[in-house]
Protein backbone atom coordinates (compact mmCIF):
# COMPACT_ATOMS: atom_id res chain seq x y z
CA UNK A 1 0.00 0.00 0.00
CA UNK A 2 1.50 3.34 -1.05
CA UNK A 3 1.76 6.54 0.97
CA UNK A 4 -1.31 8.05 -0.69
CA UNK A 5 -3.32 4.89 -0.07
CA UNK A 6 -2.78 5.21 3.69
CA UNK A 7 -4.93 8.36 3.69
CA UNK A 8 -7.84 6.61 1.94
CA UNK A 9 -10.64 5.85 4.38
CA UNK A 10 -11.53 2.55 2.72
CA UNK A 11 -9.10 1.23 0.09
CA UNK A 12 -10.47 -1.13 -2.52
CA UNK A 13 -9.90 -4.80 -1.71
CA UNK A 14 -7.24 -5.22 -4.41
CA UNK A 15 -5.27 -2.37 -2.82
CA UNK A 16 -5.77 -3.23 0.84
CA UNK A 17 -4.87 -6.89 0.33
CA UNK A 18 -2.37 -6.47 -2.50
CA UNK A 19 0.37 -8.31 -0.59
CA UNK A 20 -1.86 -11.33 0.03
CA UNK A 21 -2.98 -11.43 -3.60
CA UNK A 22 0.62 -11.21 -4.81
CA UNK A 23 1.71 -14.00 -2.46
CA UNK A 24 -1.14 -16.23 -3.62
CA UNK A 25 -0.29 -15.56 -7.28
CA UNK A 26 3.35 -16.49 -6.64
CA UNK A 27 2.44 -19.85 -5.07
CA UNK A 28 -0.50 -20.60 -7.34
CA UNK A 29 0.50 -23.34 -9.78
CA UNK A 30 -3.04 -24.47 -10.63
CA UNK A 31 -4.85 -23.86 -13.89
CA UNK A 32 -6.41 -20.43 -14.26
CA UNK A 33 -9.43 -19.65 -16.43
CA UNK A 34 -8.81 -17.08 -19.20
CA UNK A 35 -7.99 -13.61 -17.83
CA UNK A 36 -8.17 -14.74 -14.18
CA UNK A 37 -5.39 -13.45 -11.92
CA UNK A 38 -5.65 -16.56 -9.70
CA UNK A 39 -6.90 -20.12 -10.04
CA UNK A 40 -10.32 -20.94 -8.59
CA UNK A 41 -8.59 -22.75 -5.70
CA UNK A 42 -6.50 -19.66 -4.86
CA UNK A 43 -9.56 -17.39 -5.05
CA UNK A 44 -11.33 -19.57 -2.47
CA UNK A 45 -8.18 -19.60 -0.32
CA UNK A 46 -8.11 -15.79 -0.47
CA UNK A 47 -11.74 -15.58 0.69
CA UNK A 48 -11.55 -18.27 3.37
CA UNK A 49 -8.02 -17.66 4.64
CA UNK A 50 -5.09 -19.98 5.25
CA UNK A 51 -1.30 -20.20 5.45
CA UNK A 52 0.93 -20.50 2.37
CA UNK A 53 4.00 -22.77 2.23
CA UNK A 54 6.32 -19.79 2.90
CA UNK A 55 4.39 -18.91 6.06
CA UNK A 56 2.37 -16.03 4.57
CA UNK A 57 -0.94 -15.79 6.43
CA UNK A 58 -4.02 -15.10 4.32
CA UNK A 59 -6.65 -13.46 6.51
CA UNK A 60 -10.20 -14.82 6.12
CA UNK A 61 -12.50 -12.43 4.31
CA UNK A 62 -15.60 -14.59 4.77
CA UNK A 63 -16.42 -16.66 7.85
CA UNK A 64 -18.85 -19.40 6.92
CA UNK A 65 -19.21 -22.54 4.86
CA UNK A 66 -16.33 -23.01 2.43
CA UNK A 67 -18.59 -24.91 0.05
CA UNK A 68 -20.69 -21.80 -0.59
CA UNK A 69 -17.64 -19.87 -1.76
CA UNK A 70 -16.47 -22.83 -3.85
CA UNK A 71 -19.85 -22.91 -5.61
CA UNK A 72 -19.72 -19.15 -6.19
CA UNK A 73 -16.20 -19.29 -7.67
CA UNK A 74 -17.00 -22.34 -9.81
CA UNK A 75 -20.04 -20.49 -11.21
CA UNK A 76 -17.90 -17.54 -12.29
CA UNK A 77 -15.66 -19.94 -14.23
CA UNK A 78 -18.67 -20.95 -16.36
CA UNK A 79 -21.00 -18.96 -18.63
CA UNK A 80 -23.50 -18.44 -15.80
CA UNK A 81 -23.58 -15.21 -13.83
CA UNK A 82 -23.61 -15.29 -10.01
CA UNK A 83 -26.41 -13.96 -7.79
CA UNK A 84 -25.56 -13.61 -4.09
CA UNK A 85 -28.84 -13.65 -2.18
CA UNK A 86 -29.54 -13.18 1.53
CA UNK A 87 -30.97 -10.94 4.22
CA UNK A 88 -29.26 -7.58 4.78
CA UNK A 89 -25.95 -7.84 6.57
CA UNK A 90 -24.83 -11.28 5.35
CA UNK A 91 -21.68 -9.96 3.60
CA UNK A 92 -23.02 -10.14 0.04
CA UNK A 93 -21.33 -6.90 -1.04
CA UNK A 94 -18.16 -7.80 0.86
CA UNK A 95 -17.92 -11.21 -0.85
CA UNK A 96 -18.72 -9.68 -4.24
CA UNK A 97 -15.92 -7.13 -3.89
CA UNK A 98 -13.32 -9.68 -2.83
CA UNK A 99 -14.29 -12.12 -5.57
CA UNK A 100 -13.82 -9.40 -8.20
CA UNK A 101 -10.52 -8.30 -6.62
CA UNK A 102 -9.11 -11.83 -6.59
CA UNK A 103 -10.31 -12.81 -10.07
CA UNK A 104 -9.82 -9.58 -12.05
CA UNK A 105 -7.64 -7.43 -9.81
CA UNK A 106 -10.32 -4.75 -10.06
CA UNK A 107 -13.43 -4.52 -7.89
CA UNK A 108 -14.46 -1.06 -9.12
CA UNK A 109 -16.60 -2.02 -12.14
CA UNK A 110 -19.75 -1.48 -10.10
CA UNK A 111 -23.37 -0.58 -10.81
CA UNK A 112 -25.42 0.41 -7.74
CA UNK A 113 -29.03 -0.57 -8.21
CA UNK A 114 -31.76 1.85 -7.11
CA UNK A 115 -35.30 2.69 -8.15
CA UNK A 116 -33.78 5.43 -10.31
CA UNK A 117 -31.27 3.23 -12.16
CA UNK A 118 -31.72 3.53 -15.91
CA UNK A 119 -30.96 1.15 -18.76
CA UNK A 120 -28.08 3.40 -19.81
CA UNK A 121 -26.40 2.71 -16.46
CA UNK A 122 -26.19 -0.96 -17.38
CA UNK A 123 -25.37 -0.53 -21.09
CA UNK A 124 -23.92 2.82 -22.19
CA UNK A 125 -24.76 6.50 -22.34
CA UNK A 126 -23.64 9.51 -24.33
CA UNK A 127 -21.57 12.63 -23.86
CA UNK A 128 -24.33 14.91 -25.10
CA UNK A 129 -22.04 17.83 -25.94
CA UNK A 130 -20.05 15.60 -28.31
CA UNK A 131 -23.21 13.86 -29.50
CA UNK A 132 -24.70 17.19 -30.60
CA UNK A 133 -21.45 18.33 -32.17
CA UNK A 134 -20.39 15.09 -33.86
CA UNK A 135 -23.43 12.86 -33.94
CA UNK A 136 -23.24 9.30 -32.59
CA UNK A 137 -19.56 8.33 -32.61
CA UNK A 138 -17.46 5.97 -30.54
CA UNK A 139 -15.78 8.98 -28.94
CA UNK A 140 -19.15 10.32 -27.78
CA UNK A 141 -20.17 7.02 -26.20
CA UNK A 142 -19.88 6.70 -22.40
CA UNK A 143 -19.38 3.03 -21.48
CA UNK A 144 -20.98 1.48 -18.40
CA UNK A 145 -19.08 -0.76 -15.97
CA UNK A 146 -20.71 -3.75 -17.71
CA UNK A 147 -19.47 -2.49 -21.10
CA UNK A 148 -15.91 -1.97 -19.79
CA UNK A 149 -15.85 -5.39 -18.15
CA UNK A 150 -16.97 -7.05 -21.37
CA UNK A 151 -14.12 -5.35 -23.23
CA UNK A 152 -11.53 -6.24 -20.57
CA UNK A 153 -12.68 -9.79 -19.85
CA UNK A 154 -13.26 -8.90 -16.20
CA UNK A 155 -15.86 -9.24 -13.46
CA UNK A 156 -18.61 -6.61 -13.25
CA UNK A 157 -20.64 -6.10 -10.08
CA UNK A 158 -24.31 -5.15 -9.82
CA UNK A 159 -25.47 -4.26 -6.31
CA UNK A 160 -29.11 -4.53 -5.19
CA UNK A 161 -30.32 -5.94 -8.51
CA UNK A 162 -33.94 -6.23 -7.39
CA UNK A 163 -34.04 -2.56 -6.48
CA UNK A 164 -33.95 -1.73 -10.18
CA UNK A 165 -37.16 -1.59 -12.23
CA UNK A 166 -37.82 -4.87 -14.00
CA UNK A 167 -37.45 -3.44 -17.50
CA UNK A 168 -34.03 -2.05 -16.54
CA UNK A 169 -32.92 -5.41 -15.13
CA UNK A 170 -33.72 -7.05 -18.46
CA UNK A 171 -31.07 -4.92 -20.16
CA UNK A 172 -28.67 -7.52 -18.75
CA UNK A 173 -30.22 -10.45 -20.60
CA UNK A 174 -28.35 -9.99 -23.87
CA UNK A 175 -25.03 -9.40 -22.13
CA UNK A 176 -25.45 -12.56 -20.06
CA UNK A 177 -26.91 -14.84 -22.72
CA UNK A 178 -25.31 -13.66 -25.98
CA UNK A 179 -22.17 -12.24 -24.33
CA UNK A 180 -22.59 -9.16 -26.48
CA UNK A 181 -23.95 -5.62 -26.23
CA UNK A 182 -25.55 -4.22 -29.41
CA UNK A 183 -24.93 -0.53 -30.19
CA UNK A 184 -27.55 0.19 -32.87
CA UNK A 185 -26.63 3.89 -33.04
CA UNK A 186 -23.19 2.88 -34.37
CA UNK A 187 -24.41 -0.23 -36.21
CA UNK A 188 -21.98 -2.35 -34.21
CA UNK A 189 -21.71 -4.36 -31.00
CA UNK A 190 -19.33 -5.13 -28.15
CA UNK A 191 -18.40 -8.79 -27.87
CA UNK A 192 -17.38 -10.01 -24.43
CA UNK A 193 -13.74 -11.03 -23.97
CA UNK A 194 -13.17 -14.36 -22.26
CA UNK A 195 -13.15 -13.92 -18.51
CA UNK A 196 -16.15 -11.57 -18.46
CA UNK A 197 -18.87 -12.33 -15.95
CA UNK A 198 -21.26 -10.61 -13.57
CA UNK A 199 -21.78 -10.85 -9.81
CA UNK A 200 -25.12 -9.44 -8.65
CA UNK A 201 -26.46 -9.12 -5.11
CA UNK A 202 -30.05 -8.99 -3.87
CA UNK A 203 -31.77 -8.92 -0.49
CA UNK A 204 -34.37 -11.45 0.63
CA UNK A 205 -36.28 -8.50 2.07
CA UNK A 206 -36.73 -7.09 -1.46
CA UNK A 207 -38.69 -10.06 -2.81
CA UNK A 208 -41.80 -8.78 -4.49
CA UNK A 209 -40.33 -5.31 -5.07
CA UNK A 210 -38.90 -5.93 -8.55
CA UNK A 211 -38.62 -9.69 -8.93
CA UNK A 212 -36.30 -10.97 -11.64
CA UNK A 213 -37.95 -12.04 -14.86
CA UNK A 214 -37.79 -15.75 -15.72
CA UNK A 215 -35.45 -14.94 -18.62
CA UNK A 216 -32.99 -13.11 -16.37
CA UNK A 217 -33.25 -15.58 -13.49
CA UNK A 218 -32.17 -18.40 -15.81
CA UNK A 219 -28.90 -16.57 -16.51
CA UNK A 220 -27.89 -16.59 -12.85
CA UNK A 221 -26.75 -19.30 -10.49
CA UNK A 222 -27.96 -18.29 -7.02
CA UNK A 223 -25.88 -18.73 -3.88
CA UNK A 224 -27.66 -17.89 -0.63
CA UNK A 225 -25.40 -16.40 2.04
CA UNK A 226 -26.95 -17.22 5.43
CA UNK A 227 -26.62 -15.54 8.77
CA UNK A 228 -23.85 -17.12 10.89
CA UNK A 229 -24.83 -20.55 12.23
CA UNK A 230 -23.53 -20.09 15.76
CA UNK A 231 -22.97 -17.27 18.21
CA UNK A 232 -19.23 -18.00 18.30
CA UNK A 233 -19.01 -17.71 14.52
CA UNK A 234 -20.85 -14.39 14.55
CA UNK A 235 -18.70 -13.09 17.42
CA UNK A 236 -15.56 -13.96 15.42
CA UNK A 237 -16.87 -12.05 12.40
CA UNK A 238 -17.76 -8.98 14.47
CA UNK A 239 -14.42 -8.99 16.32
CA UNK A 240 -12.44 -9.25 13.08
CA UNK A 241 -14.31 -6.49 11.26
CA UNK A 242 -14.34 -4.18 14.28
CA UNK A 243 -10.58 -4.55 14.57
CA UNK A 244 -10.14 -3.76 10.85
CA UNK A 245 -12.48 -0.76 11.01
CA UNK A 246 -10.82 0.56 14.17
CA UNK A 247 -7.45 0.52 12.40
CA UNK A 248 -8.84 2.13 9.24
CA UNK A 249 -10.58 4.87 11.24
CA UNK A 250 -7.47 5.44 13.41
CA UNK A 251 -9.48 5.00 16.60
CA UNK A 252 -7.39 5.11 19.76
CA UNK A 253 -6.60 1.57 20.95
CA UNK A 254 -9.15 0.11 23.36
CA UNK A 255 -8.42 -2.95 25.53
CA UNK A 256 -10.15 -6.27 24.88
CA UNK A 257 -13.82 -5.82 24.08
CA UNK A 258 -14.73 -9.53 23.83
CA UNK A 259 -17.34 -9.43 26.61
CA UNK A 260 -19.30 -6.54 25.09
CA UNK A 261 -19.10 -8.02 21.59
CA UNK A 262 -20.55 -11.27 22.95
CA UNK A 263 -23.31 -9.32 24.69
CA UNK A 264 -24.28 -7.37 21.55
CA UNK A 265 -24.29 -10.53 19.42
CA UNK A 266 -26.36 -12.39 22.04
CA UNK A 267 -29.01 -9.63 22.13
CA UNK A 268 -29.22 -9.48 18.35
CA UNK A 269 -29.41 -13.26 17.88
CA UNK A 270 -32.07 -13.76 20.55
CA UNK A 271 -34.32 -11.00 19.25
CA UNK A 272 -33.74 -12.13 15.66
CA UNK A 273 -34.66 -15.73 16.53
CA UNK A 274 -37.61 -14.82 18.74
CA UNK A 275 -36.33 -16.82 21.71
CA UNK A 276 -33.52 -16.84 24.24
CA UNK A 277 -30.39 -18.86 23.51
CA UNK A 278 -31.51 -21.64 25.85
CA UNK A 279 -34.93 -21.77 24.16
CA UNK A 280 -36.62 -21.12 27.48
CA UNK A 281 -38.33 -17.80 26.70
CA UNK A 282 -40.24 -16.75 23.60
CA UNK A 283 -39.67 -13.17 22.48
CA UNK A 284 -41.34 -10.64 20.21
CA UNK A 285 -39.28 -10.15 17.03
CA UNK A 286 -38.51 -6.49 16.20
CA UNK A 287 -39.00 -5.15 12.67
CA UNK A 288 -35.29 -4.53 12.00
CA UNK A 289 -32.88 -7.10 10.57
CA UNK A 290 -30.43 -7.01 13.53
CA UNK A 291 -27.77 -8.31 11.18
CA UNK A 292 -24.11 -9.01 11.76
CA UNK A 293 -23.31 -5.79 9.89
CA UNK A 294 -25.42 -3.82 12.39
CA UNK A 295 -23.67 -5.53 15.31
CA UNK A 296 -20.32 -4.45 13.80
CA UNK A 297 -21.61 -0.88 13.55
CA UNK A 298 -22.86 -0.86 17.17
CA UNK A 299 -19.54 -2.13 18.54
CA UNK A 300 -17.46 0.22 16.37
CA UNK A 301 -19.51 3.19 17.56
CA UNK A 302 -19.08 1.95 21.14
CA UNK A 303 -15.30 1.83 20.68
CA UNK A 304 -15.34 5.45 19.51
CA UNK A 305 -17.35 6.47 22.57
CA UNK A 306 -15.03 4.53 24.88
CA UNK A 307 -11.89 6.00 23.33
CA UNK A 308 -13.00 9.64 23.10
CA UNK A 309 -15.55 10.11 25.89
CA UNK A 310 -15.33 7.09 28.18
CA UNK A 311 -12.89 5.28 30.38
CA UNK A 312 -10.85 3.96 27.45
CA UNK A 313 -12.31 0.49 27.85
CA UNK A 314 -15.48 -0.66 26.08
CA UNK A 315 -18.32 -0.86 28.57
CA UNK A 316 -22.06 -1.50 28.69
CA UNK A 317 -22.66 2.28 28.63
CA UNK A 318 -20.80 2.54 25.34
CA UNK A 319 -22.83 -0.09 23.47
CA UNK A 320 -26.26 0.39 25.06
CA UNK A 321 -27.36 3.35 22.93
CA UNK A 322 -26.31 1.60 19.73
CA UNK A 323 -28.18 -1.57 20.67
CA UNK A 324 -31.37 0.30 21.52
CA UNK A 325 -31.14 2.35 18.32
CA UNK A 326 -30.69 -0.79 16.22
CA UNK A 327 -33.59 -2.64 17.87
CA UNK A 328 -36.17 0.14 18.20
CA UNK A 329 -36.85 1.25 14.61
CA UNK A 330 -40.62 1.44 15.04
CA UNK A 331 -41.30 3.09 18.44
CA UNK A 332 -44.67 1.34 18.80
CA UNK A 333 -44.02 -2.29 17.84
CA UNK A 334 -40.28 -2.40 18.50
CA UNK A 335 -40.58 -0.43 21.73
CA UNK A 336 -42.88 -3.07 23.20
CA UNK A 337 -40.60 -5.90 22.05
CA UNK A 338 -37.53 -4.22 23.52
CA UNK A 339 -39.11 -3.38 26.88
CA UNK A 340 -40.36 -6.95 27.28
CA UNK A 341 -36.91 -8.33 26.45
CA UNK A 342 -35.21 -5.89 28.80
CA UNK A 343 -37.47 -6.69 31.77
CA UNK A 344 -38.02 -10.42 31.24
CA UNK A 345 -34.51 -11.44 30.09
CA UNK A 346 -31.80 -8.82 30.62
CA UNK A 347 -32.95 -7.85 34.12
CA UNK A 348 -32.57 -11.42 35.37
CA UNK A 349 -29.39 -12.48 33.54
CA UNK A 350 -26.30 -12.88 35.73
CA UNK A 351 -23.58 -10.34 35.00
CA UNK A 352 -25.82 -8.14 32.88
CA UNK A 353 -26.81 -5.63 35.55
CA UNK A 354 -24.62 -2.87 34.12
CA UNK A 355 -26.13 -3.33 30.66
CA UNK A 356 -29.67 -3.32 32.10
CA UNK A 357 -28.99 -0.08 33.99
CA UNK A 358 -27.41 1.56 30.94
CA UNK A 359 -30.43 0.69 28.78
CA UNK A 360 -32.92 1.80 31.42
CA UNK A 361 -31.05 5.12 31.74
CA UNK A 362 -31.75 5.77 28.05
CA UNK A 363 -35.47 5.80 28.80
Amino acid sequence: MGENDRDVLRPHAEVQYADELAALAEHDDRERPPNWRLSPWAVVEYLMGGTLPDGTVIAPKYVGKRRLIEVAVATLATDRALLLLGVPGTAKTWVSEHLAAAISGDSTQLVQGTAGTTEETLRYGWNYARLLAEGPTEAALVPSPIYRSMQAGAIARVEELTRMPSDVQDALVTALSEKSMPIPELDTEVLATRGFNVIATANDRDRGVNDLSAALRRRFNTVVLPLPDTADEEIAIVAQRVNELGTALALPPVPSSADEIRRVVTVFRELRDGQTADGGTSLKVPSGTLSTAEAISVVTNGLSLAAHFGSGQLSADDVAAGVVGAVVRDPTHDGVAWREYLESVVAHRDGWGDFYDACRALG
